[in-house]
């Protein structure tokens, strides 16, 4: 006899990257791999350009064709979707529907990934997105995670050492009163990936030996879907944090070679270490 066991649902609000290796498509392998049931509403469509150093070529879904994706998604789990995260926007029209399809429900859990000056934009139209991010998107959410540069741009500091990527997480939590997963990685000098975590009253660095020193694609899209995902299951934010720090570098581990500059993160990697 089969018991019943229905997964939590996530959702993801994020672009679409085509060769799988970032965006909505590692999201939904995360929540799959990570036990959750994953929803996905199309923000934009990444294609790189293999003719062209693989520059992004960047088209965007329209906002009412966004906006019929959210009501769909919504509509089907009344009561039983929650926990969502955020992604690439690619521009301001698309961070106000977002924004206006959070605040018609409760969430418990609204994780951002704080992606700035999306590529394939023009300077002015990126600007004007990362502002409306700031403005309309970081008050809803209860964490976000800013690689690096976002950290940089978020805490308006230069981070060049652990001790400044703790400043700045603090700073980001002071500002915008959401938990802070402040990703150093490669970014940081020494033989540790380090993250920080911050969520007003605790303060966790999350450091594993780094490998390799390039940067792996998917790799941040990948760790804020398994915050959502570990969240969503009623973890802490900093179990899940820890979990997703966990999980990340179990996929970079087992990564995927590919003809872009980059390898891909896998996010069966932890599952091939258990």
């Amino acid at each position: 006899m089969y018991s019943i066991h229905s997964p939590a649902v996530t959702l993801t609000i994020a672009g679409s990257e085509a060769t799988g290796g970032a965006g909505a498509q590692a999201d939904l392998r995360t929540f799959q791999e990570l036990g959750t049931y994953g929803a996905a509403a199309l923000t934009c469509i990444v294609a790189f350009d293999p003719n062209d150093d693989w520059n992004h070529r960047l088209t965007r879904v329209a906002p009412d064709v966004l906006e019929n994706q959210l009501e769909a998604i919504q509509a089907n789990f009344t009561g039983q979707l929650d926990t969502v995260k955020l992604g690439m926007m690619g521009s301001v029209e698309t961070i106000e529907v977002v924004a206006n399809a959070l605040q018609s429900q409760q969430w418990q859990n609204i994780v951002l990934d704080p992606v700035l000056i999306c590529k394939g934009q023009e300077p002015g139209a990126a600007q004007d997105t990362d502002e409306a991010l700031k403005s309309k998107l970081l008050p809803l959410a209860t964490v976000t995670t800013p690689n690096h540069f976002e950290a940089e741009q978020l805490s308006g500091m230069s981070i060049t050492n652990l001790d400044e990527l703790k400043d700045a997480a603090r700073k980001i939590y002071d500002t915008a009163g959401t938990a802070v997963l402040a990703k150093g990685g490669i970014r940081l000098d020494g033989p540790e990936a380090v993250d920080v975590f911050y969520d007003g009253s605790h303060l966790e660095v999350l450091s594993v030996p780094k490998i390799g020193n390039h940067a792996v694609s998917g790799a941040g899209c990948s760790l804020a879907a398994a915050v959502t995902a570990e969240l969503a299951k009623g973890r802490t934010a900093l179990e899940a944090a820890e979990r997703a720090k966990d999980f990340v570098t179990a996929g970079i581990t087992q990564r995927v070679e590919a003809a872009t500059p980059y390898d891909i993160m896998w996010q069966g990697g932890l599952r091939r270490t258990q």
